[in-house]
C-alpha cells in the first residue's frame, strides 16, 4: 500500500497538483485550492495544532501520515512536512490508501 501513495505522491508531483511548505500550503487552503493536506508525524505539536484550526476553517481533509525523511523520498522535496494536493480525485485516491495503512496498524495487521 505504501508502494501506492508513493507513486500517487510522485504522480501528483509531475503533475504539478501537489504543494509543499507551510507558507505555500496555508495561501492555497486560503484560495480553496487544497483537496488534501497531509501533514508528517514528525512536525512539532505546535504546527500540527495550528494546521489543524486553518485545515478546519478552510473545510479540508487533513491526515497525518509518515515522518519527513521518507516524504521527502517520494516527493523529492527537501525539508518540507507539510503537503497539499490539488486533485480532487487524487487527494480521494491517496486519502482512501492512507486510511486503509491506519486501518491495518490499529488492527494489528501488517501492511500488503
Amino acid at each position: 500500500m505504501r508502494e501506492k501513495i508513493h507513486s500517487y505522491l510522485g504522480f501528483a508531483k509531475r503533475s504539478r497538483n501537489l504543494i509543499s511548505g507551510y507558507n505555500s500550503c496555508i495561501y492555497a487552503i486560503k484560495r480553496r485550492k487544497i483537496h488534501l493536506l497531509i501533514l508528517t508525524a514528525d512536525l512539532s505539536e505546535n504546527t500540527k495544532k495550528k494546521f489543524l484550526a486553518v485545515a478546519e476553517s478552510g473545510n479540508v481533509q487533513l491526515r497525518i501520515y509518515g515522518t519527513m525523511e521518507k516524504m521527502q523520498e517520494m516527493t523529492g522535496e527537501t525539508g518540507r512536512g507539510i503537503y497539499g494536493i490539488t486533485d480532487k480525485n487524487l487527494a480521494e485516491a491517496i486519502k482512501r490508501e492512507i486510511d486503509k495503512i491506519d486501518q491495518y496498524e490499529r488492527n494489528g495487521k501488517k501492511e500488503e
